[in-house]
């Protein structure tokens, strides 16, 4: 599927192991037709794979994983994926690491959880379920503002509120 004229949302995590890949499957999931995912972490901490937690927090949701593997920002800008309308960090750790993104897309913080770092199988299992629930209400009700209407300000403001939602 092409992804010319589609919003071009980045999700970055830690590790793009377990947060970033949920928000990547869901938005590609709710709002394919309409919106490009890619996901990435940091150069430092990049995982070698999908977390099998994230993997089966996918599965029961019946939604597919992103066919990429964990991939670094700097990979990212060097594909020449690295333009985006959005930039969501889903981990405060990242934030102040971050490159700065071409075309100045908008960012904003939706932190969540850490799941990927627990070390009892069964607690990351639920954690990643609880994870990807909490970022499908939040994407919910992202694809559902008016992108292509109304003001910028106001946009930046609607998305950056989404983080803060319980």
């Amino acid at each position: 599927m092409s992804t010319v004229g589609k919003v071009r949302v980045i999700f970055v995590s830690k590790r793009n192991s377990l947060r970033s890949v949920l928000a990547h499957a869901c938005l590609e999931h709710i709002g394919g037709e309409r919106f490009a995912a890619l996901s990435c972490g940091s150069p430092k901490h990049l995982a070698s794979e999908i977390h099998p937690a994230a993997l089966g927090a996918l599965a029961s949701a019946r939604m597919r994983p992103p066919l990429s593997i964990p991939t670094s920002w700097g990979k990212l800008r060097e594909q020449g994926a690295g333009r985006a309308t959005f930039i969501i960090t889903l981990d405060d750790e990242t934030i102040g690491e971050q490159p700065a993104w071409p075309g100045q897309p908008d960012t904003a913080l939706w932190s969540m959880p850490d799941v990927a770092a627990l070390e009892d199988p069964e607690k990351a299992a639920y954690g990643a379920i609880q994870t990807l629930y909490a970022l499908r209400r939040r994407l919910e009700l992202f694809i559902n503002l008016p992108l292509a209407k109304g003001d910028r300000t106001s946009l930046r403001a609607d998305v950056r509120d989404l983080g803060t939602m319980r």
